[in-house]
């Protein structure tokens, strides 16, 4: 905002740029959504600036959040799920939003709005099962199906916080986040949820004979990295984001996903920080007048406040 409070072009850009983010992974009343969760009176289960509210108010999450949806695709159950009780390829944004609200609030709003959010999320969960396409029966609510999901969401937040956020954690402070939100995974019904980032990797790996890449798991791939739905302004920042969000995945997970095994990492990373700095710039707030208060933000999808390690991506460090 320029002086005596005129709206520059530049400023005008980011404006319209932040409204039309917020309606894709906040949905159509963003500014409802912010308040409930932050303004609402009551006790919270944890701090914002506790390491589960760093980490998902940072604009690193959209890298986390796509890395986490390839890596996810490849359990054949959790895969299947997908394919036979979503629309994913229509409703993407729709269900972004409400991923993202699911998570804000469980992260940031009071005790008595996340439970009742993962009431509704478990109740869904109960009327979701089928058949996959090898045969096996599935449900939605199984807790180690449940656990697989958490596993690779948490590891994708992680990785990417670690790699391309504002203030990557300690050691101690990522047990911390994955402990923090292991409680709130064994709320849903998730079972023997790891609570150190080292269990998380042991628990990652103890899942691996389970996965696969099958054509449908290859079709989330193509989807999300080469033909996401996105508008076309939107399209080079997007595509920043994405080419990070697939360095980080293990060359192993790559390869199945139909995917390139190697990258080069180096680049991957210049263009996540360029993605994610974009983010940040997007949602920051412009300027405000020496009478407004307001905080301000990183750029997170969950961060609902007004309106608003290279070796993660080196092949050679990869499992």
């Amino acid at each position: 905002m320029g002086h005596n409070g005129v709206v520059t072009p530049l400023t005008s850009l980011r404006l319209r740029l932040n409204a039309a983010l917020m309606l894709r992974v906040a949905g159509p009343d963003p500014v409802g959504i912010q308040r409930r969760i932050h303004a609402t009176p009551g006790p919270r289960w944890f701090a914002p600036d506790s390491p589960i509210g760093i980490v998902h108010g940072d604009a690193s999450m959209y890298v986390g959040g796509i890395r986490a949806l390839l890596l996810q695709s490849l359990h054949p159950l959790a895969m299947a799920a997908i394919a036979q009780h979503s629309r994913y390829r229509e409703d993407v944004w729709g269900r972004l939003a409400r991923t993202a609200t699911y998570i804000a609030t469980t992260t940031y709003a009071t005790i008595e709005d996340a439970e009742q959010a993962i009431a509704v999320v478990h109740a869904v969960h109960t009327r979701i099962h089928g058949t996959a396409p090898d045969g096996r029966p599935y449900r939605a609510d199984d807790p180690q199906l449940l656990t697989w999901v958490h596993l690779a969401e948490i590891d994708s937040f992680l990785t990417a916080h670690q790699v391309l956020g504002r203030r990557p954690l300690s050691p101690t402070d990522a047990d911390t986040y994955v402990d923090q939100t292991a409680s709130v995974a064994r709320r849903l019904g998730a079972a023997d949820v790891p609570t150190t980032a080292t269990g998380l990797r042991a628990a990652l790996d103890r899942y691996q004979p389970e996965l696969s890449g099958s054509p449908e798991a290859r079709e989330v791939a193509e989807f999300l990295v080469h033909h996401p739905p996105v508008p076309p302004l939107a399209t080079p920042g997007y595509a920043l984001l994405a080419r990070a969000a697939v360095a980080s995945l293990p060359a192993r997970a790559r390869t199945m996903l139909g995917l390139p095994a190697q990258v080069t990492a180096r680049p991957a990373l210049l263009a996540g920080r360029v993605g994610t700095e974009l983010i940040r710039w997007i949602s920051t707030p412009p300027p405000l007048a020496p009478h407004d208060g307001g905080p301000s933000v990183d750029g997170g999808p969950n961060h609902h406040e007004p309106l608003t390690a290279d070796s993660a991506l080196d092949p050679q460090e990869q499992r």
